[in-house]
Protein backbone atom coordinates (compact mmCIF):
# COMPACT_ATOMS: atom_id res chain seq x y z
CA UNK A 1 0.00 0.00 0.00
CA UNK A 2 1.40 3.35 -0.97
CA UNK A 3 1.44 6.41 1.25
CA UNK A 4 -0.77 8.24 -1.24
CA UNK A 5 -3.62 5.75 -0.80
CA UNK A 6 -3.31 5.92 2.98
CA UNK A 7 -3.49 9.71 2.85
CA UNK A 8 -6.52 9.45 0.56
CA UNK A 9 -8.25 7.22 3.11
CA UNK A 10 -7.43 9.65 5.94
CA UNK A 11 -8.72 12.61 3.91
CA UNK A 12 -11.95 10.79 3.13
CA UNK A 13 -12.54 10.04 6.81
CA UNK A 14 -11.84 13.64 7.78
CA UNK A 15 -14.08 15.08 5.07
CA UNK A 16 -16.97 12.70 5.71
CA UNK A 17 -16.89 12.27 9.47
CA UNK A 18 -14.71 14.98 11.00
CA UNK A 19 -11.60 14.97 13.12
CA UNK A 20 -12.99 12.62 15.77
CA UNK A 21 -13.13 9.84 13.15
CA UNK A 22 -9.43 10.10 12.33
CA UNK A 23 -7.94 7.13 14.11
CA UNK A 24 -5.19 4.86 12.86
CA UNK A 25 -7.54 1.88 13.00
CA UNK A 26 -10.22 3.69 10.99
CA UNK A 27 -7.69 4.82 8.37
CA UNK A 28 -6.28 1.29 8.04
CA UNK A 29 -9.80 -0.13 7.70
CA UNK A 30 -10.76 2.51 5.12
CA UNK A 31 -7.59 1.83 3.12
CA UNK A 32 -8.05 -1.93 3.35
CA UNK A 33 -4.70 -2.58 5.04
CA UNK A 34 -3.63 -3.94 8.37
CA UNK A 35 -2.87 -1.47 11.09
CA UNK A 36 0.74 -2.64 10.87
CA UNK A 37 0.75 -1.73 7.18
CA UNK A 38 -0.38 1.77 8.06
CA UNK A 39 2.11 2.05 10.94
CA UNK A 40 4.95 1.18 8.56
CA UNK A 41 4.31 4.45 6.71
CA UNK A 42 2.81 6.53 9.53
CA UNK A 43 3.90 5.34 12.98
CA UNK A 44 1.61 7.79 14.80
CA UNK A 45 -1.55 9.77 14.16
CA UNK A 46 0.58 12.90 14.30
CA UNK A 47 2.79 11.55 11.50
CA UNK A 48 -0.33 10.88 9.45
CA UNK A 49 -1.59 14.45 9.97
CA UNK A 50 1.88 15.78 9.10
CA UNK A 51 1.68 13.81 5.86
CA UNK A 52 -1.74 15.27 5.09
CA UNK A 53 -0.57 18.82 5.78
CA UNK A 54 2.56 18.38 3.67
CA UNK A 55 0.48 17.08 0.77
CA UNK A 56 -1.94 20.02 0.72
CA UNK A 57 0.96 22.48 0.86
CA UNK A 58 2.63 20.70 -2.07
CA UNK A 59 -0.65 20.70 -4.00
CA UNK A 60 -1.19 24.43 -3.53
CA UNK A 61 2.43 25.20 -4.39
CA UNK A 62 2.01 23.19 -7.60
CA UNK A 63 -1.19 25.05 -8.50
CA UNK A 64 0.49 28.42 -7.98
CA UNK A 65 3.53 27.32 -9.99
CA UNK A 66 1.30 26.17 -12.84
CA UNK A 67 -0.17 29.68 -13.14
CA UNK A 68 2.99 31.73 -12.45
CA UNK A 69 4.70 32.71 -15.70
CA UNK A 70 7.34 34.87 -14.00
CA UNK A 71 6.05 38.15 -15.46
CA UNK A 72 5.67 41.17 -13.16
CA UNK A 73 2.69 40.57 -10.90
CA UNK A 74 2.26 36.97 -12.04
CA UNK A 75 2.76 35.46 -8.58
CA UNK A 76 -0.21 37.32 -7.14
CA UNK A 77 -2.34 36.48 -10.17
CA UNK A 78 -1.22 32.84 -9.87
CA UNK A 79 -2.15 32.86 -6.17
CA UNK A 80 -5.65 34.08 -7.06
CA UNK A 81 -6.02 31.54 -9.89
CA UNK A 82 -4.87 28.70 -7.61
CA UNK A 83 -7.20 29.80 -4.83
CA UNK A 84 -10.21 29.86 -7.12
CA UNK A 85 -9.22 26.52 -8.61
CA UNK A 86 -9.38 25.07 -5.10
CA UNK A 87 -12.63 26.88 -4.26
CA UNK A 88 -14.55 26.23 -7.47
CA UNK A 89 -12.82 23.29 -9.11
CA UNK A 90 -14.64 20.07 -9.68
CA UNK A 91 -13.16 18.46 -6.58
CA UNK A 92 -13.93 21.45 -4.38
CA UNK A 93 -10.62 20.74 -2.67
CA UNK A 94 -11.18 23.36 0.04
CA UNK A 95 -13.51 20.96 1.84
CA UNK A 96 -10.88 18.28 2.30
CA UNK A 97 -8.13 20.84 2.91
CA UNK A 98 -10.22 22.50 5.62
CA UNK A 99 -10.77 19.14 7.28
CA UNK A 100 -7.03 18.49 7.25
CA UNK A 101 -6.31 21.88 8.79
CA UNK A 102 -8.86 21.16 11.50
CA UNK A 103 -6.95 17.98 12.35
CA UNK A 104 -3.68 19.94 12.63
CA UNK A 105 -4.66 21.86 15.74
CA UNK A 106 -1.46 21.11 17.62
CA UNK A 107 1.04 23.95 17.03
CA UNK A 108 3.71 21.46 15.99
CA UNK A 109 1.40 19.89 13.42
CA UNK A 110 0.34 23.29 12.10
CA UNK A 111 3.92 24.63 11.89
CA UNK A 112 4.48 23.58 8.24
CA UNK A 113 1.24 25.30 7.22
CA UNK A 114 2.23 28.42 9.14
CA UNK A 115 5.59 28.40 7.36
CA UNK A 116 3.89 27.97 3.97
CA UNK A 117 1.47 30.78 4.80
CA UNK A 118 4.39 33.05 5.68
CA UNK A 119 6.03 32.13 2.39
CA UNK A 120 2.85 32.64 0.33
CA UNK A 121 1.94 35.95 1.94
CA UNK A 122 5.41 37.18 2.82
CA UNK A 123 6.68 36.94 -0.72
CA UNK A 124 8.05 40.32 -1.71
CA UNK A 125 5.45 42.13 -3.74
CA UNK A 126 8.03 44.46 -5.28
CA UNK A 127 7.61 42.75 -8.66
CA UNK A 128 3.91 43.58 -8.62
CA UNK A 129 2.64 46.72 -10.35
CA UNK A 130 1.28 47.85 -6.98
CA UNK A 131 2.88 45.97 -4.06
CA UNK A 132 0.24 47.01 -1.53
CA UNK A 133 -2.59 46.01 -3.85
CA UNK A 134 -0.86 42.64 -4.32
CA UNK A 135 -0.83 42.06 -0.56
CA UNK A 136 -4.48 43.09 -0.31
CA UNK A 137 -5.46 40.76 -3.16
CA UNK A 138 -3.69 37.77 -1.59
CA UNK A 139 -5.24 38.50 1.79
CA UNK A 140 -8.69 38.86 0.23
CA UNK A 141 -8.27 35.53 -1.54
CA UNK A 142 -7.22 33.93 1.74
CA UNK A 143 -10.20 35.45 3.53
CA UNK A 144 -12.57 34.23 0.84
CA UNK A 145 -11.15 30.73 1.24
CA UNK A 146 -11.83 30.90 4.98
CA UNK A 147 -15.41 32.12 4.51
CA UNK A 148 -16.22 29.55 1.82
CA UNK A 149 -14.75 26.80 4.00
CA UNK A 150 -17.28 27.60 6.71
CA UNK A 151 -20.23 28.69 4.58
CA UNK A 152 -19.88 27.12 1.10
CA UNK A 153 -23.36 28.13 -0.02
CA UNK A 154 -22.77 31.83 0.64
CA UNK A 155 -21.55 32.65 -2.87
CA UNK A 156 -22.84 31.21 -6.11
CA UNK A 157 -20.76 30.47 -9.19
CA UNK A 158 -21.51 33.88 -10.72
CA UNK A 159 -20.48 35.75 -7.59
CA UNK A 160 -17.28 33.74 -7.26
CA UNK A 161 -16.44 34.42 -10.89
CA UNK A 162 -17.04 38.14 -10.38
CA UNK A 163 -14.83 38.13 -7.27
CA UNK A 164 -12.08 36.33 -9.13
CA UNK A 165 -12.21 38.79 -12.04
CA UNK A 166 -12.10 41.75 -9.67
CA UNK A 167 -9.18 40.37 -7.67
CA UNK A 168 -7.24 39.68 -10.86
CA UNK A 169 -7.99 43.20 -12.09
CA UNK A 170 -6.83 44.69 -8.79
CA UNK A 171 -3.63 42.68 -8.99
CA UNK A 172 -2.93 44.08 -12.46
CA UNK A 173 -3.56 47.74 -11.59
CA UNK A 174 -0.64 50.09 -11.33
CA UNK A 175 -0.27 52.53 -8.47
Amino acid sequence: MKKHALLDAAEALLSEQGTQALTLTAVADRAGVSKGGLLYHFPTKEALVQGLVARVIEEFDALVAAHDDGAPGSYTRAYVEATFEVLTGEARAYRRWSAIMAAATDPELAAPLNEAMARWHGRPAAADPDPVAAMIVRLAAEGLWEVVSHTPELYGAGELDALKRRLLALAAERR
